[in-house]
């Protein structure tokens, strides 16, 4: 007796992690462990407005959402720095980016409602289909007009 499949985006994740490419995710995940541990010593709201891009030969490259946080987050500097030592990277220099993102609407566009010609013949197609699972769902759209 066979095993079930394995779902596709587990097969995508085990060849991933088994690749040569094992290593940047290994990295990303470095990464975003050490800018929870750094933001952590930021007052808020900067806080929120900022996250680690990058540690390379000692220089923290941070990323902010806007060229107003840029100043903030550089009076900061030793805070960081202070931090970055205490969790055992030595680091000596900050360097800020401005990384706009633009938002994800929390609300999607409602959708247009249908039209009373549209809900009559969703109701004549249920009424002349034979299949109850198929009648159900035509039924259930014409509800929605």
């Amino acid at each position: 007796m066979q095993s079930p499949p394995k779902p596709p985006y587990r097969t995508a994740l085990s060849a991933v992690l088994a690749s040569d490419s094992s290593h940047l995710i290994e990295r990303a995940l470095q990464l975003q462990a050490l800018d929870r541990q750094l933001r952590q010593s930021l007052p808020e709201p900067l806080a929120s407005h900022v996250k680690l891009g990058n540690l390379r030969n000692g220089r923290l490259v941070f990323l902010v959402d806007s060229a107003n946080w840029t100043r903030r987050l550089l009076e900061q500097s030793s805070v960081l720095l202070d931090a970055a030592r205490a969790a055992g990277i030595p680091a000596s220099e900050i360097t800020v980016k401005v990384a706009t993102m633009r938002p994800l609407s929390p609300d999607p566009t409602p959708l247009a409602r249908l039209s009373p010609a549209a809900r009559e013949t969703l109701l004549a197609a249920a009424a002349a289909t034979q299949d109850e699972e198929l009648k159900s769902r035509l039924l259930h759209l014409a509800s929605m007009a």
